[in-house]
């Protein structure tokens, strides 16, 4: 029953984004009787409920969460996680969890005065209260198009988003647009979850490789290609990325280990095999691990990109459906000319490239990428949690 539900929901968000009628349909219906149900809920001033990503423990919100609840000041508040799979997943500290898109989470969205997420906690739907304060810190640089930028839907309204961060004028200008969010809701923070990546020690890298049993004699590569939309009304969303596993061991096993992390809404990964060179970090619960202990990325439209950049380290673009990506999702930059190493479109480009290329040169072309897209952050956490509470 369970995985029928999770199926349901799946096509249902597929059905959602897709057909603009549907969506129409219930989100009014939805949205009504949300605000009605509302009249019926009393505000708890104390509670905080937090989702981040495909409704997992992970991204910003985890992040404000972890440096609250410690916090002497904060002793008196109600957390709670919403979560897909809230029976196996272990949150530290006095939150208590409630699984998402249930009745039982959308009552505590009512109840809550203070919603903090990386997506959208009311899922599209109208019903935030008055005196609820909503802070997003979104997930990700806007490479790709994103709500009323993209196709389809043209009436995404977060207007009503009290805090909304970014990490740069791009940025800001872009989620503006797409969301329709306030100007004045915009705060220039970067993102919490990025945080730790502005003050990375050789001692810090050194202790997760020997945690994650990685060699220290050899470089690290992540390859974290982006998803792709699902080709089977929202059964699955699958990844076939063209890479033969002999090829990439036989050229590396020597001196690289490839770290191989799906993005969060892939559920599907077909044509890779691992082994000892290549290796699954999928899942992974501290994708900054990842980012830490990695020398190199090897990405393609992956917003990923700008949050490795914080490190000033080489990234490749491995872009092999590049035409065909850029046609049907779109893209707000060249990617030709505006990542590092250009496009690769080829499994034996990438390695060449990464066997040959100047590390210092592509060291200083990741600065110059930081510099445009990702120059503010560092102490997002601090100042989310100041805009909210008024306090730090």
């Amino acid at each position: 029953m369970e995985k029928q539900m999770h199926g349901f929901r799946a096509r249902l968000d597929y059905w959602l984004k897709h057909n603009y009628a549907f969506y129409k349909l219930f989100n009014v219906t939805a949205s009504a009787c949300m605000r009605v149900w509302g009249w019926f809920v009393q505000m708890d001033d104390k509670m905080i409920i937090f989702s981040a990503h495909s409704r997992k423990y992970n991204d910003s919100p985890r992040t404000i969460y972890e440096y609250m609840y410690g916090k002497p000041q904060f002793k008196d508040y109600k957390y709670v996680w919403a979560l897909e799979d809230p029976d196996n997943v272990d949150v530290p500290g006095p939150a208590i969890k409630v699984k998402a898109d249930t009745p039982a989470y959308f009552k505590l969205t009512l109840k809550a005065k203070y919603w903090i997420t990386c997506v959208n906690i009311e899922r599209s739907l109208h019903y935030k209260k008055k005196k609820c304060i909503y802070l997003n810190t979104w997930h990700g640089t806007a490479f790709n198009t994103i709500g009323n930028e993209a196709g389809g839907r043209k009436d995404y309204d977060f207007s009503n988003i009290d805090f909304f961060c970014y990490e740069s004028e791009f940025q800001k200008k872009h989620c503006m647009a797409a969301f329709n969010t306030r100007e004045d809701a915009m705060i220039p923070t970067g993102y919490p979850r990025n945080d730790t990546l502005y003050y990375v020690t050789s001692e810090e890298v050194k202790s997760l490789k020997e945690k994650m049993g990685l060699p220290l004699d050899k470089k690290i590569i992540l390859y974290a290609p982006t998803w792709r939309d699902s080709t089977d009304n929202g059964k699955t969303c699958a990844i076939k990325p063209p890479i033969d596993v002999k090829y990439w061991e036989q050229r590396l096993k020597d001196d690289y280990i490839v770290l191989f992390r799906t993005h969060a809404y892939t559920n599907k990964l077909l044509g890779v095999q691992f082994n000892d060179v290549i290796r699954n970090y999928s899942t992974y619960p501290v994708v900054n691990d990842l980012f830490k202990v990695a020398d190199i990325l090897i990405s393609d439209y992956s917003s990923c990109v700008t949050d490795y950049c914080i490190l000033e380290r080489p990234i490749i673009c491995f872009a092999y459906d590049y035409e065909e990506y850029k046609a049907t999702r779109g893209l707000n930059i060249d990617f030709e000319t505006e990542m590092p190493s250009g496009i690769k479109k080829t499994e034996q480009e990438v390695i060449d490239y990464l066997l040959t290329m100047d590390y210092n040169d592509e060291c200083k072309k990741t600065k110059a990428l930081k510099d445009k897209y990702t120059y503010i952050g560092g102490h997002a956490t601090e100042i989310c949690v100041e805009k909210m509470f008024g306090t730090k």
